[in-house]
């Protein structure tokens, strides 16, 4: 299998594979990102899932990570709180949108898929009688 280049989707630089801790320093808990070959410059990185060298998602900048991280706060919900099991909750997330299971990962979201899909998670809680402030 030929391995392949992951790009940067800001400046079009190649992702390099570094410890955890190249990113997060002493607050790492171990494990690999890419980053891209400009960081810090260029603030664009993932996480790589544990014992693998796949990529958790696409690189993303830092108004983009923190988005994903509050679309899974919402979304998890969905699963923690019993509405859905976990693989229904995925399944529901790709129904939603029109997606392939294997497409319905928020770690590969843009922001406006990350805002879609906070507002239709936060509505499901609602309809489900999860009040927002206790989703987090």
């Amino acid at each position: 299998m030929k391995k392949q280049t992951i790009r940067c989707p800001y400046c079009g630089s190649p992702a390099i594979l570094k410890d955890a801790s190249y990113v997060y320093g002493n607050n790492s808990f171990g494990g690999n990102v890419y980053v891209c070959n400009r960081y810090p410059a260029c603030d664009s990185y993932v996480g790589v899932h544990q014992g693998s060298l796949l990529p958790k998602g696409s690189l993303a900048g830092p108004v983009l990570r923190k988005k994903r991280v509050q679309a899974h706060r919402v979304f998890d919900q969905l699963w923690k709180r019993g509405i859905f099991s976990r693989q229904d909750a995925y399944r529901w997330l790709a129904d939603k949108f029109c997606l392939e299971i294997r497409q319905a990962h928020i770690g590969k979201f843009s922001d406006y898929m990350c805002d879609q899909l906070i507002q239709e998670a936060s509505t499901v809680l609602q309809n489900n009688h999860i009040p927002l402030g206790m989703a987090g």
